[in-house]
C-alpha cells in the first residue's frame, strides 16, 4: 500500500546507511570550525584523545557557565547612570511663581474664619488638607445662605493683586518688567503670578551674576490670614519651575518673610530616565491639557477625570474642560471624592505600573537660598521717603528677592542601559572565541549537524512504528463474504 511505498522512499533516497553516516559524523568532527574536536576524532593515542575530550568539556563547560551568567545579569535590566556637566553661552530662565503668604484682603471678608475652610476645601485637590469637625455646622450655615457664592470669583477679586502697589520693582537682566509681564494662575495659596510662563518670551541669562531681581510690598495691613487656622507667617513664597510646568509648591516651596532680603542662586539639571523594565518611564504616555509630560500635570488631570465622573463638574483649579463646581458641590461631593482618590490609591504616582509613572525627561532648579535683613538705615529712609511711609512700614511689608544662575552650565543626569543587545552578543561571542573558538558560522555548522541527525532519527523511528493494518476496497469484501455465504449453504 501506500505506507509500503513511503518506507522503500525513505530506506532508498533519505535515510543513509549505516557506513555514510558514520563517515558523516567524522566528516563534521574532523572539518568543523568548532575547535578541539578535530584533536578528539583524528589522534591516535587513547591518551591524548582523553586529554582533548577533557579540555573540550571544560571549555563547553565554562562557555556555558559564562553565556547563562551574562544572559541572567541582561535580564535584570541593569542601568548606569552618567553625569555631564554642560558649559553654554546662555541658559534659558525658568519660570517662577510668587504668591502671598496672606490670602485674602481683610476688608473684603465679613465672616475670615469661613472663607479660609471654603479654600481649604478647594486646595484639598491639590494638597490633602484635614478640616476638623467642630467647623462643619459654622460651614454648613454659611454654604446654605450663599448658594450662589462663588469662590473662584471671589478670591480672584479680593486675593492677593500684583500691580504698581504690590511689585514695587521689577528687573530682569538690567530691563524693566511690569506686572503685566506676570500671568495669574490658581494655587494652594490663592492668586499667584508666574513669571516667564510658557517661556513665551524665551528670555535667556548670558551672565552668571544676573537675573531676576524684585522688590514686593506685602501690605500686611490689608492681606490678613487667619491665625486660628495655622496661618501665622507674613512675606512672599515662590517656587522655580520649568515653563512647560505648573508650579507646585507641595514641599518645593521657597519662603522669604518680611523685612528680608533673599539672593538664590539656581542650577539647571535634567534628567533622563530609561524606560521599562530598565527605568521606571513609559515615552508614550500625553498629556491632554500639558504640553509637556509631568508627574505633577498628569496627577491633576488623573484626579480632574475622576471627580468629574463622581460629580457631574470639574473644579475650576483643575485642568479641563467641563461643567465648574459650584460650592455646595464642593462640599457634599469633591472634598469626599478627593479624599477617596488618596485612600483608594486611584491617582498614584511613581513606578511603571503606576497611573502617573516618571517622566522620561524631566528639568529641576536645585537652589542655593541665602538671606540678609533687608536694607539699612540709609535704605530705609530712602524708601520711607520714596513710599512715604514709616520705617516700621517698610521692616513689616518690604521683601527683595533676587534669582539667578549660579554659573552658565547646566547638569545631565542620564540613565543609560548597562547592557545593550549588542553588547550581549559582544559579550556571548567573546566568549565563545575565546573558549572554543567559535563564530556565527560554528553556530550555523552545529545547528546543521543537530537538524540532519534529528531528520535521521525521525525516519528511523517511522520505519520501526508497527505496521498499519491494510484494509481492501469494500467490492471485494462484499465478494468475499459472498463466497464465504456460498460455502456455508453448500456444508
Amino acid at each position: 500500500g501506500i505506507l509500503e511505498k513511503i518506507r522503500l522512499c525513505l530506506i532508498k533516497k533519505l535515510l543513509p546507511n549505516l557506513e555514510d553516516r558514520r563517515k558523516y559524523h567524522e566528516n563534521f568532527a574532523s572539518s568543523t570550525s568548532f575547535h578541539g574536536l578535530h584533536n578528539i576524532v583524528q589522534t591516535q593515542s587513547k591518551a591524548r584523545r582523553a586529554l582533548w575530550l577533557l579540555i573540550v568539556v571544560g571549555c563547553l563547560a565554562i562557555v556555558i557557565w559564562q553565556i547563562c551568567s551574562r544572559l541572567i545579569y541582561y535580564f535584570s535590566w541593569p542601568t548606569t547612570t552618567t553625569v555631564v556637566v554642560q558649559y553654554v553661552e546662555n541658559v534659558k530662565f525658568p519660570a517662577v511663581t510668587f504668591c502671598n503668604l496672606n490670602r485674602f484682603q481683610a476688608h473684603a471678608v465679613s465672616n475670615l474664619k469661613v472663607i479660609f475652610l471654603i479654600w481649604n476645601i478647594v486646595s484639598a485637590i491639590l494638597q490633602k488638607f484635614s478640616m476638623d469637625d467642630k467647623y462643619s455646622q459654622e460651614l454648613n450655615y454659611f454654604l446654605l445662605g450663599n448658594q450662589n457664592f462663588s469662590i473662584k470669583d471671589f478670591t480672584r477679586k479680593n486675593g492677593f493683586y500684583l500691580n504698581s502697589s504690590t511689585l514695587l520693582e521689577c528687573d530682569f537682566f538690567g530691563k524693566p518688567c511690569y506686572p503685566q509681564d506676570f500671568e495669574h494662575v490658581f494655587t494652594e495659596y490663592g492668586n499667584c503670578f508666574t513669571f516667564n510662563h510658557n517661556d513665551l518670551s524665551a528670555r535667556r541669562v548670558s551672565l552668571s551674576g544676573r537675573g531676576l531681581h524684585l522688590l514686593f510690598d506685602v501690605q500686611q495691613d490689608k492681606f490678613t490670614d487667619e491665625p486660628t487656622l495655622g496661618y501665622t507667617d507674613a512675606g512672599i513664597t515662590f517656587v522655580i519651575h520649568s515653563p512647560q510646568e505648573l508650579p507646585r509648591f507641595d514641599g518645593l516651596g521657597l519662603l522669604t518673610p518680611v523685612g528680608m532680603h533673599a539672593q538664590v542662586a539656581i542650577r539647571q539639571l535634567k534628567s533622563i530616565i530609561q524606560e521599562y523594565p530598565w527605568g521606571e518611564c513609559k515615552p508614550d504616555i500625553k498629556l491632554q491639557y500639558h504640553k509637556s509630560y509631568s508627574t505633577n500635570g498628569c496627577l491633576l488631570e488623573c484626579k480632574a477625570r475622576y471627580i468629574q465622573d463622581w460629580c457631574g463638574c470639574l473644579p475650576f483649579i483643575l485642568p479641563g474642560n467641563g461643567t465648574e463646581c459650584d460650592l455646595l458641590k464642593f462640599y457634599k461631593c469633591v472634598y469626599p471624592a478627593v479624599y477617596n482618590i488618596e485612600i483608594k490609591g486611584l491617582c498614584t504616582v511613581g513606578t511603571h505600573n503606576s497611573t502617573c509613572p516618571a517622566p522620561c525627561e524631566e528639568t529641576d532648579y536645585p537652589t542655593t537660598v541665602t538671606y540678609s535683613n533687608f536694607g539699612g538705615e540709609k535704605a530705609i529712609k530712602y524708601f520711607s521717603t520714596k513710599l512715604k511711609k514709616s520705617p516700621e512700614y517698610i521692616r513689616q511689608n518690604l521683601v527683595r528677592i533676587e534669582i539667578k544662575y549660579h554659573d552658565l552650565s547646566y547638569k545631565i543626569t542620564q540613565q543609560q542601559k548597562a547592557l545593550t543587545i549588542s553588547d550581549l552578543l559582544t559579550d556571548v561571542g567573546g566568549q565563545l572565541g575565546l573558549f572554543c573558538g567559535a563564530s556565527m558560522i560554528t553556530i550555523i555548522e552545529l545547528l546543521e549537524y543537530i537538524f540532519t541527525n534529528f531528520c535521521w532519527m525521525c525516519i528511523f523511528l517511522l520505519l520501526k512504528a508497527p505496521e498499519m493494518p491494510q484494509w481492501n476496497n469494500p467490492s471485494q469484501n462484499q465478494s468475499t463474504h459472498k463466497e464465504k455465504k456460498r460455502g456455508i449453504q453448500e456444508c
